[in-house]
């Protein structure tokens, strides 16, 4: 402690070191103001030239960053401050800069985005959602674009053609499931120009916290639909809403977020099942392997009606079931619940059910920000984790400090007894600050909650001027209202201001204190477009002229008033989200203040601390209407919060061992498949699988040290005329006197390669090539969608291995090797087969295109449940042309007709043009 206070901690010495390159980049200022656009511009192609010429980045790091100050200052009329240029030097580092609210977080990163952008290579910039992405890019472009480099924006909807020119951009804005998406959709297409991605070189990620911490508990996957099973689940929800009637039935545990059947629940919902013939005949029971599919109905029906809350985890919208963002309070329009819980809640609601999906390529945050050769980060709420960031992703959390100091009153936690008790001091802190001008932000934890708060100040009564008044007035922000946010955080500002948010983690506004300037030159914009008035530039510049006296005048009475209060009505099960809301007030040196309100019945007091807390109130007496404080109090409650970080810690890195074991697997078929789409010949490679499939056949048929009575020759002959198309002798072969089994092998493989041959000059060489990297590509893609199939299935059962003494990690890593070595064999095997014996029709070959209806799923962080969002459809039939297919009418193995061969439906088409358009 001593030798902290002599020397400075670890942060200060850091950032003191940083500060000495800072008085460099400060001394070059004068010299780059006198530059002439065209000369500031020029600096970029002479930045260029000397990286070509071998200097390193951070050689140029006070240049790049002097003339990065230079031109926001022309652009935007903002200059960095020291402490921005300080989080600059951060991030260029590959580090964490944690910054508070307001300190400028979006043009901090200009400065290394630009230093980074000089080496052609691409940087990409991840926001939390595509509002913030685009908002930056257009924002921020001015500088880069002054500068001469070239932006881009990735957001939900954009064409393959579209999301390749911002790629291809000097600079990227995106969201992470944008980007990760794009990876993996990557790693499905089957000509190299469909991809779009072009390398993974320097990220930065804002709000680093909340995509690499709490979206990284569950990975990112591309799925496709299965069949269409809706009457079921709406015939084992209505038998679930019967037996969850009663209690005994099912267990819930709130803190892990479970609920299970019972025995008696079991024995009931199974006998019920039975007597209406939904399980499997001559099977065991319910738990028969037979009923495997229904024990999953009815498990996701139970989740659906227990774990699920209407408009708290979702709402009903349209006919749809639309899933709300805990973080964010937002609705996250296009997403689903995978593995059925989806359709099983469409069920519990009676709305119109979509088919399930299955997996067919995933990979987890982590893996993916770490395919990336510099990772950095920025966000006002990191250092609670600062030992995760460091174990999974190698990255330092520094704390940049403030550029004016703290002013913000952070009062200690008032607790009550219930929730009502509270509500009401909510309603007289509310109307406090509301009679004095002092703008108050009302954090809640869900729509319910912010609804139920709204109700309560539209009934409340108040004195003002003398007379009772019914109602403070006020704004709500959450999922129902998401079209007014921009509106609706321009003027939470505003003196008396009253504004109820379900969540203000990751909004990217700030709140400004008297309102904001744009905002209301917007609104006025639209109002005198609305009249059919045209808006003149002049018109505009004295609008706003009047606007900003008008907000430096009201900003002064709310300065007056005490600055913005925030009022947090529940503590979060995450101390970063509680300090996010926190940092809303007292940006820039502002006064401020908060306070959080909490009852014994709140979530997390109740599940971690409830009992012993109301027991306590009890024995000191607290009267009705009472609230305790005390500081003792606040550390209790921060020791629960970090109870629940550290389990969601164990989750998150349980989730990455097991991926870990999967991730090698991963790289290694994607850049072999990346390296078939590259080349023109794969003759050498085909021709090494047929040979290494004779190898299989034969030393499985006819092992080298058995005897030839023990060979298996009918198996061999077998296998030889299913995968190699040949009618050979290998019966009088194998009856030769002496023969080995290498002789017969070398038969085989010599009667194949002229075969081979063969079919090549049927189909000429060009052809063949296009035809075997054809086969070769959708057998990859086939086994390694079958391989994840398998690995889903081994991850669901594994843990069961741990009641054996058996660590399931291990058993994991050890079944999930001879799964891929499998993989393997079946890939040249298919693929020989595919070659060898496919009808030839001399035509055009095409590449196999991707499969339709496509959902990016990543699972919701709170629940660990998979969420998906329809992706972009390939050119194709029609969902209703698709609709109109006698599907019902083919046989079970019309998925396996070629490409060309007659459509087994009957149409007489082509398979590819009819209902190969849905494999």
């Amino acid at each position: 402690m001593f030798f902290q206070r002599l020397f400075g901690s670890s942060n200060d010495r850091k950032v003191k070191a940083m500060m000495a390159r800072v008085a460099k980049i400060n001394a070059l200022e004068p010299q780059f103001e006198r530059l002439s656009p065209e000369e500031l511009r020029a600096k970029t192609a002479e930045f260029k030239e000397r990286i070509a010429r071998g200097e390193s980045l951070d050689s140029l790091l006070e240049e790049a960053f002097a003339a990065v100050r230079e031109a926001s200052k022309r652009t935007l009329g903002q200059r960095h401050y020291d402490v921005q240029l300080v989080g600059g030097m951060v991030l260029h580092q590959g580090g964490i800069a944690e910054m508070r609210t307001g300190e400028g977080k979006t043009l901090v990163a200009t400065a290394p985005v630009y230093l980074n952008a000089l080496t052609g290579k691409g940087v990409h910039v991840i926001t939390v959602n595509d509002y913030l992405a685009q908002r930056d890019a257009d924002w921020m472009g001015q500088v880069y674009r002054y500068l001469g480099l070239e932006v881009g924006t990735i957001v939900h909807g954009l064409s393959q053609g579209q999301r390749q020119a911002a790629y291809r951009a000097d600079i990227t804005y995106g969201t992470n499931n944008e980007f990760g998406f794009d990876y993996l959709r990557d790693n499905l297409v089957y000509d190299i120009s469909e991809m779009v991605q072009r390398g993974h070189n320097f990220v930065i990620v804002d709000e680093v916290d909340s995509i690499l911490i709490d979206e990284a508990r569950t990975p990112l996957i591309i799925s496709g639909p299965t069949e269409d099973r809706s009457e079921f689940y709406k015939v084992v929800d209505a038998l679930m809403k019967e037996l969850i009637k009663d209690p005994a039935t099912f267990d819930h545990d709130e803190k892990h977020r479970q609920v299970l059947l019972t025995e008696e629940g079991s024995e009931r919902i199974e006998e019920i099942l039975e007597q209406a013939g939904h399980l499997a005949e001559d099977s065991a029971g319910l738990y028969d392997p037979a009923n495997v599919s229904v024990v999953h109905h009815v498990n996701q029906a139970l989740r659906a009606n227990v774990l699920y809350t209407r408009d708290k985890d979702y709402i009903v919208r349209n006919n749809q079931i639309i899933l709300i963002d805990e973080f964010t309070g937002r609705m996250m329009q296009g997403r689903r619940l995978s593995e059925g819980l989806h359709q099983a809640i469409e069920a519990k609601e009676g709305v119109f059910i979509q088919p399930e999906n299955q997996t067919l390529a995933s990979v987890t945050i982590q893996n993916y920000f770490r395919l990336y050769s510099k990772l950095s980060g920025m966000t006002g709420t990191a250092s609670t984790e600062a030992q995760e960031f460091g174990d999974i992703y190698k990255m330092e959390v520094v704390e940049i400090p403030t550029n004016r100091p703290i002013a913000r009153i952070d009062d200690d936690d008032e607790v009550y007894r219930t929730a009502a008790e509270k509500n009401q001091a909510i309603i007289k802190q509310i109307e406090a600050c509301y009679l004095r001008g002092q703008p108050i932000l009302v954090g809640t934890v869900s729509i319910e909650k912010s609804e139920q708060l709204s109700e309560l100040l539209g009934q409340h009564k108040f004195e003002l001027n003398g007379q009772t008044v019914t109602g403070i007035p006020h704004n709500v922000l959450n999922a129902r209202y998401h079209e007014q946010e921009a509106m609706i955080v321009a003027d939470a500002g505003v003196p008396g201001a009253v504004t109820i948010a379900t969540n203000m983690a990751g909004r990217g506004t700030d709140i400004q204190l008297g309102g904001n300037v744009d905002m209301r030159v917007l609104r006025w914009r639209d109002e005198q477009q609305g009249l059919g008035i045209e808006v003149t530039p002049e018109m505009a510049m004295q609008y706003k002229a009047e606007v900003e006296a008008d907000i430096a005048d009201l900003k002064a009475k709310a300065l007056a008033a005490g600055g913005l209060f925030v009022l947090g009505t529940e503590r979060h099960e995450s101390r970063r989200i509680d300090n996010q809301l926190r940092g809303r007030t007292g940006r820039q040196g502002d006064p401020g203040q908060s306070k959080f309100f909490l009852s014994c019945e709140d979530d997390l007091l109740r599940i971690f601390a409830g009992e012993r807390l109301d027991a306590i109130m009890r024995t000191f007496g607290v009267q009705e209407g009472e609230a305790i404080t005390h500081k003792w109090l606040n550390s209790a409650i921060a020791t629960a919060q970090k109870r629940v970080e550290q389990r969601n810690y164990e989750i998150r890195k349980n989730l990455l061992k097991y991926d870990d074991v999967v991730n090698d697997q991963r790289k290694a078929v994607f850049e072999q498949r990346h390296e078939f789409m590259e080349a023109t010949d794969l003759s050498d490679v085909i021709a090494e699988m047929r040979s290494d499939t004779i190898d299989d056949f034969v030393n499985r048929h006819l092992p080298p040290k058995a005897y030839a009575e023990q060979w298996d020759v009918e198996g061999l002959d077998e296998h030889v005329r299913d995968y190699l198309g040949l009618e050979l002798p290998i019966r009088e072969w194998a009856a030769e006197e002496g023969i080995a089994n290498e002789e017969i092998r070398e038969r085989i493989a010599a009667a194949a390669d002229a075969r081979a041959a063969e079919r090549e000059q049927i189909l000429t060489p060009e052809r063949m090539r296009a035809v075997e990297k054809s086969f070769l590509l959708e057998n990859i893609d086939m086994q390694w969608r079958e391989h994840l199939m398998h690995l889903d299935h081994l991850r669901n059962v594994i843990g069961l291995r741990g009641y054996g003494q058996r660590d399931p990690l291990n058993e994991y890593k050890t079944e999930a090797f001879s799964l891929f070595e499998k993989l393997l064999v079946d890939l040249r095997q298919n693929v020989t087969k595919w070659v060898m014996t496919a009808q030839i029709q001399v035509e055009e070959p095409e590449l196999p295109s991707l499969p339709e209806g496509l959902m990016e799923v990543h699972l919701d962080p709170l629940t660990g449940e998979n969420v998906a969002q329809a992706g972009a459809l390939p050119e194709g039939l029609s969902a209703a042309q698709r609709e109109a297919l006698p599907v019902t009418a083919l046989p079970a193995n019309w998925q396996s007709t070629g490409r060309n061969s007659a459509c087994p439906c009957g149409s007489g088409k082509k398979f590819k043009h009819c209902h190969g358009a849905l494999v």
